[in-house]
């Protein structure tokens, strides 16, 4: 038998799961500070991140992680910090900067409850929002989810994978559940993992301006230390680097900024459905709680109820078109979500009023189960 039909198979966290994807993505450097529950992937690359030639540092605290994190990221490494919910908002003015200065990096948010310090050790999907407007301005952002131990080895690769093509910071969210539950883990050889880089220059450094206009509205960053000289700054800027206060190209720049993600939508946005052809009850669903409603789609299909699951894997961009193709389809979607409603508001705008959307919350640090879904279904029917 060959080599292909014995796959590494591993037991690991999701936390682990998030460390090890970093590394085979080609992240060489991890700044944080240690919070629960997202700890152990610190912990971990700790360790790891020194004996793949990377750099780890624990910094003072979470604004300096990002800042320090986005430096490392334009000497052109590959660049990661992870965090929970009180560091999260600590870094959103960092998070901002990367956003504005279009610097490439990930960041990991386990989610767990609040506000302030909440529950620290229990699950929550509170940051949801957060992650999409937690820095202030008009900017877009990419947001990547994961559901199992799988799904955050392979989603830590794709952020940094879309970080390096949109030059963007991306942001992936687990909860305690995801991040806490040991399971197997199948990490795929070396060879058969695709990696994206972000582009280097083609002109001479003489001739280098880094926010030049390009066809594709993503900016060429030159390493810092290669002979390329260049500004950086988060006020609107020219296409040198250096400040303006030009009424139209500041709007033209905000406006690229938002373009560069929307535009390549098709790209970024990324679902699993379940069950969904024929089915008069929908179900939208993300993170851990997508669990409990796939378990809950199979009991309700066995009862001959044709319930079916939008699973998102990615938040934002934000699947409009798809919740409205189910909403047309559907007599009503249930939102199942540990908050009390962040994402079953953006259903409801996305569905157009050709289905109602039915919340089903919890905020007191247990998951959403399979039998609190089975029950709002029946209802339903």
């Amino acid at each position: 038998m060959g080599k292909d039909n014995f796959p590494n198979v591993r037991m690991m966290q999701g936390n682990q799961a998030c460390a090890e994807g970093a590394l085979a993505a080609g992240c060489r450097f991890f700044a944080g500070y240690p919070i629960t529950p997202s700890s152990e992937i610190a912990e971990h690359l700790s360790v790891a991140l020194p004996r793949a030639g990377g750099k780890f540092i624990q910094m003072e605290d979470e604004i300096a992680a990002m800042g320090a994190t986005i430096g490392a990221s334009l000497t052109g490494l590959k660049s990661l910090t992870a965090t929970s919910g009180p560091g999260f908002s600590l870094k959103q003015e960092n998070i901002g900067y990367a956003c504005m200065t279009e610097v490439p990096c990930v960041i990991i948010n386990v989610m767990r409850g609040g506000p302030s310090t909440g529950m620290p050790t229990l699950p929550a999907q509170m940051d949801v929002q957060q992650a999409r407007w937690g820095t202030h301005g008009d900017h877009s952002i990419i947001v990547l989810v994961a559901a199992t131990a799988q799904d955050a080895y392979e989603q830590t690769i794709r952020a940094f994978n879309l970080a390096e093509k949109y030059m963007t910071p991306v942001i992936l969210l687990l909860d305690e559940i995801v991040g806490h539950t040991t399971e197997k883990v199948v990490i795929p050889d070396a060879s058969k993992i695709e990696l994206i880089d972000r582009k280097k220059p083609d002109v001479p450094p003489e001739e280098y301006k880094p926010y030049a206009e390009t066809e594709d509205l993503i900016p060429v960053l030159a390493n810092f230390g290669t002979g390329y000289k260049y500004n950086v700054t988060g006020l609107c800027h020219n296409e040198t680097g250096f400040p303006i206060n030009d009424n139209a190209m500041i709007e033209k720049l905000i406006v690229r900024l938002t373009k560069k993600i929307v535009s390549n939508r098709d790209d970024i946005i990324s679902n699993r459905t379940m069950s969904l052809d024929d089915a008069e009850i929908g179900i939208f669903a993300y993170g851990s709680v997508a669990r409990s409603a796939q378990s809950a789609v199979t009991r309700c299909r066995a009862e001959g109820i044709k319930v079916g699951l939008l699973e998102p894997t990615v938040l934002w961009p934000f699947p409009k078109d798809e919740v409205l193709e189910m909403a047309k389809k559907v007599k009503a979607i249930i939102v199942p979500e540990m908050n009390l409603g962040q994402m079953a508001r953006e259903v409801e705008l996305a569905s157009r009023c050709e289905a109602p959307i039915l919340k089903l919350g919890r905020v007191d640090g247990n998951p959403i189960l399979p039998d609190q879904i089975v029950k709002m279904v029946k209802e339903v029917v």
